[in-house]
């Protein structure tokens, strides 16, 4: 399946091509061809499966664990937070999903540099778009989506207000690059570190009990 944001992409080279293939421009046709191709690949969106268990925390990207750390950001949150960062590959599925089911609260656009994403500056110099999003039982999850070197734009689907299920897509980042998750350190069990690929989706990446009143 693919995305309608990646139809603009695919029919316009395909256009182009027919074009220049009327024109007996083979290799300009062919040109088209496989650059309406790529894109199709590029903005290609998988069926997945999330599990359905609300305590579990679900990858929001495709991609490699570059950061899976400890830390404080008291503009946010008043305890520690774990940070996952996710660095997305071109060839990855760039759809991005919410990790939990709850409630997008709001969502912050800042315009920023279009530096390689692998870098873990990246978080404070680049492009990006925050969706805070709360789970039934108040616990609080930012999801970052971070604009690279060779990004052309940040793409939301949702708005402040919406509910979504864990799994739900919630965004896209168009040839970029980088998507970082934060949660509560509190009751926190990781099951994933450095190094390791997961999947929008499908991967666990760790579980957060549901608080009882």
């Amino acid at each position: 399946m693919i995305h309608r944001e990646g139809f603009p992409w695919i029919i316009y080279p395909l256009i182009f091509s027919a074009t220049a293939f009327i024109f007996k421009k083979k290799k300009l046709a062919l040109a088209g061809l496989t650059l309406s191709s790529l894109n199709a690949y590029f903005f290609r969106n998988p069926k997945r499966e999330s599990a359905l268990n609300p305590e579990l925390i679900i990858s929001p990207a495709d991609g490699k664990v570059v950061l899976c750390k400890i830390e404080e950001k008291k503009d946010w949150y008043q305890g520690a937070l774990w940070r996952i960062g996710i660095f997305m590959r071109l060839w990855d599925v760039h759809i991005n999903r919410s990790p939990v089911t709850g409630k997008i609260l709001k969502m912050s656009y800042f315009r920023g540099e279009k530096n390689p994403a692998f870098k873990n500056s990246t978080f404070s110099k680049n492009e990006k778009q925050i969706y805070l999003i709360e789970r039934e039982d108040g616990c609080p999850f930012w999801v970052v989506q971070i604009a690279g070197l060779i990004t052309r734009r940040i793409k939301s689907f949702v708005l402040p207000g919406d509910d979504v299920v864990a799994g739900d897509p919630i965004g896209i980042i168009k040839f970029g690059s980088r998507v970082e998750l934060f949660f509560p350190l509190e009751n926190a069990e990781i099951y994933i570190k450095e190094g390791h690929r997961v999947f929008a989706g499908e991967t666990v990446l760790g579980r957060i009990p549901l608080k009882t009143s």
